[in-house]
């Protein structure tokens, strides 16, 4: 079975510039489960390319905290309500994707990640994905991903559709993934 990967742009509203990827089935249903989180797993590294990336938990961080103890992934406790983790493994990283399949969480690429951001990590706490429209900008990309309706939203004032589209060449190789822009 082969599934679409479709990258456009979306209008966010003024001053958000948005590329949404929507992983799909023959019938334009999301797709879930071991074969999404194979096809995520290589996105969002390709994406990111050679920039410090991580992923952004801010919701049931005990059950992300508990995953990350029992299988030794490690990651920085931001505060009480929010952790990241700093660019897993391939393989680590489709698991992850697969056990939180579910939730919303984010992920940031470039920028501050490298030296860390407390005014947006203390904010994701308390605003979730919400807290990377203001600062987005300050990042090679800040993303939403949800992963349960099939969806990444990558805001980026660097990406566009076409680079990322470019981006994901070879990186989906040995799935039956078919990467399609909107005409």
């Amino acid at each position: 079975m082969a599934f679409l990967l479709e990258i456009g742009l979306l209008d966010l509203g003024a001053n958000v510039d948005a590329v949404g990827l929507e992983l799909m089935d023959a019938q334009a249903e999301p797709v879930r489960g071991d074969e999404a989180a194979a096809v995520w797993s290589r996105v969002l590294p390709a994406i990111a390319g050679d920039k410090t990336w991580a992923l952004d938990f801010f919701s049931h961080i005990e059950r992300v905290r508990d995953y990350c103890d029992r299988h030794g992934l490690a990651y920085r406790a931001v505060s009480p309500r929010s952790l990241v983790i700093s660019a897993p493994e391939a393989e680590e990283l489709e698991a992850l994707f697969l056990r939180f399949e579910p939730e919303t969480f984010g992920v940031r690429a470039g920028g501050p990640l490298i030296t860390g951001d407390a005014a947006v990590e203390g904010d994701l706490a308390r605003r979730g994905v919400d807290a990377y429209q203001p600062v987005f900008a300050n990042y090679y990309f800040c993303a939403v991903c949800d992963f349960s309706n099939g969806s990444l939203v990558l805001l980026s004032n660097t990406l566009k559709s076409g680079a990322v589209s470019r981006q994901l060449q070879g990186a989906l190789d040995g799935l039956e993934v078919e990467v399609v822009l909107p005409s």
